[in-house]
């Protein structure tokens, strides 16, 4: 018999290893590792894996390359759109859900927010439109990795996206949605279940008897909190956002041998 064959027999596919994306399985919008790849292979060989990222589908191949084919499931924009073994097996519209007059109500108000807030830097695209979710972002996406650092830092200290986030769920409390706080400078709007455990749909109980979940922002308010929280997962923090820490308890886990280092990634 064949390796290939004898490791295809051994996989346990009742055992999901599903992973956030940005401190997690990569530093926050770099590249992956080529040894986190390789790693997640020999992974694959053994159980199964999944990743589930708040990112739309391009930007999650910018960071991770082909990831429908690396992964046996795959889910972007926290499972808005959804991939088994390569192929798409669902689709989910944000303009649909809400209609364009609650849509254009929501970004009407962030983007005056925006124009009578006070912050050291700004620059483009504050409001980035997703197939399920609105990411506004302060600063704007177009900011620099410098900047993208210095915000986060004034975002600690001075708590903008908190103090934003406690404004909208006041303002729009009748459309019943959900704010996320995720990354360095940004914060996720969707309706209420169309979090990370949306993905959950697409994985049957009946098909599992483990899934464990892997990310950095697990605390309350943070984008991975409710899979990390939720009773049919098995929660592991990756405390400080390092891609490294989830390899050691994946290969405390699962027996994969742990690379030395990793390759330091270029950022996007």
């Amino acid at each position: 018999m064949s390796k290939r064959k004898a490791d295809a027999m051994s996989k346990n596919p009742r055992v999901l290893a599903l992973f956030d994306v940005d401190g997690t399985l990569t530093e926050p919008r770099k590249v992956v590792s080529p040894e986190t790849v390789k790693f997640l292979e020999e992974l694959r060989e053994k159980i199964a894996v999944g990743v589930v990222g708040g990112s739309d589908l391009t930007k999650q191949k910018e960071q991770l390359g082909d990831s429908p084919s690396m992964f046996d499931w795959c889910f972007a924009e926290n499972g808005l759109w959804a991939a088994k073994d390569g192929s798409v097996i669902g689709q989910t519209s944000l303009v649909s859900h809400l209609g364009e007059d609650s849509l254009k109500r929501i970004i009407n108000w962030v983007l005056k927010y925006f124009s009578e807030l006070d912050i050291p830097v700004k620059r483009g695209t504050f409001v980035e439109f997703r197939q399920g979710m609105l990411n506004v972002s302060p600063i704007g996406r177009n900011c620099s990795r410098e900047e993208r650092n210095e915000f986060e830092k004034f975002d600690l200290a001075n708590k903008v996206r908190e103090t934003m986030v406690a404004k909208m769920k006041e303002e729009f409390a009748d459309l019943k949605m959900t704010y996320s706080i995720g990354g360095q400078i940004s914060f996720d709007v969707f309706p209420q279940g169309w979090d990370k455990t949306f993905c959950l749909r697409y994985l049957p109980e009946a098909d599992f008897d483990e899934i464990h979940f892997f990310g950095d922002k697990y605390f309350e308010g943070g984008n991975d909190f409710e899979i990390y929280s939720h009773p049919r997962t098995k929660g592991h923090a990756i405390e400080d956002a390092n891609p490294m820490t989830t390899l050691k308890k994946l290969s405390e886990l699962f027996g994969v041998p742990c690379p030395d280092k990793l390759t330091p990634p270029g950022a996007h």
